[in-house]
This record gives C-alpha cells, structure tokens and sequence, in this order.
C-alpha cells in the first residue's frame, strides 16, 4: 500500500511510515478486511465510509504541510470508524475528534483503546459547529463535504494554522484554508468524492 501510494504522488515520509505501522484492515468489517488495503472507500454502515488510503494520505500531508508549522492540537470533524483518527494521532500531539454517530463513535472509541492510542479526545456531537470550547486548533480536517467552511469554524482556526477539507455539491475538490496573518487563504486542489456533511447526532 505504501510504495502504491509513493507511486500515486504521496510523498510526506512521515506519512508514508505511520500510514504503513497501522493495520487498516482493523477499520473495516470482517467481510470486507481483504479489500482494506486497496485504493478504495469502503462501507462502514450508517451510510458513512472509510476513505481511500490515497485520500487519507493527502488529506495528511497536505495538513502537514512539509512540517512547517507544528501541529500541537488538531480537529477532525467526521470520526467515523477512527483510521483518518489514527493516522493523526500519531503525528500531532492532541487529537479532538468529533462524530454525529453515536454507534460508530462508540466502536471507535473501542479499537483506538485496543491499538493503544491514547491522545485521542472523541465527542459525540454535531460536527459542523466544531469544538469552540476547546479553543483555537493548528490544524482542523473535515471528513464530509461541505458547500461553504462555516465562520463558526474558521474561527477556530489558529493564526498559521491549516484547515483540509472536501468542498462541493455535484463536483467536489480537495481544498486547503491556510489562516494567514493578512487574514484566509483558500486553494482549490484535487477532484474528490465524500459523503456530505450533516446537521444534527444519532444516537443509535
């Protein structure tokens, strides 16, 4: 998976390794653990999906940014089964993470305990208010597509800080929000497909 991802343009190293040190086929449904490994989103119920390793690997680097600004304490918005989470625990130092599904947050919170990660902080709420309690992040990555960022988000966006996300409705692109101290900078990257961004929790 890894050298297929060099070949695909990934080239952060920092990425490369840690997305090769966690077992991805612990993320997916039993029937489907065979496919975890491939290029592809998969199923993990309630309508949600794991995203392809290509688009896990870019969302991190691009959120890395070559390491030129530290990522102390990073958002992700869209737990869903916690592989996106896992890659990221593993190079920033605080991960909050927040998930409108309580189920999936649940088993979540189970296999990141079972791998031994521990500087994950997971809520069950809706993601497009983000954490304002929490305070300004470095770093904020959403899972889910959205037409337009919310200003409830951008404010929570450090000064340096970077924010990843889908952005779309019918045509959807990868784009990076970089909060500049003259203010937002958005640049529109590459084509993409995630399922979108809704209001409100589930409980069961």
């Amino acid at each position: 998976m890894v050298e297929r991802l060099r070949e695909q343009g990934i080239k952060d190293e920092v990425v490369l390794a840690v997305m090769g040190s966690i077992p991805r086929h612990l993320f997916v449904e039993e029937a489907l653990a065979s496919r975890a490994y491939e290029d592809v989103a998969l199923p993990i119920n309630y309508g949600q999906t794991i995203s392809s390793p290509w688009t896990v690997g870019r969302m991190t680097e691009l959120l890395r940014n070559g390491g030129i600004n530290p990522l102390r304490k990073v958002l992700e918005i869209g737990t869903g089964c916690g592989y996106q989470t896992a890659v990221l625990a593993k190079i920033v130092n605080e991960v909050y993470s927040v998930e409108r599904i309580g189920p999936l947050l649940t088993r979540t919170r189970i296999r990141l305990r079972e791998l031994g990660i521990r500087n994950v902080h997971l809520k069950h709420a809706d993601g497009i208010q983000g954490l304002p309690e929490i305070g300004s992040f470095d770093g904020i990555m959403m899972t889910a597509v959205i037409p337009e960022i919310p200003e409830t988000l951008l404010a929570q966006l450090a000064v340096n800080g970077r924010m990843v996300f889908p952005k779309g409705s019918k045509k959807q692109y990868l784009c990076v929000i970089d909060h500049t101290l003259e203010g937002f900078v958005e640049t529109v990257l590459d084509e993409v497909m995630f399922v979108p961004m809704l209001p409100g929790i589930i409980n069961r």
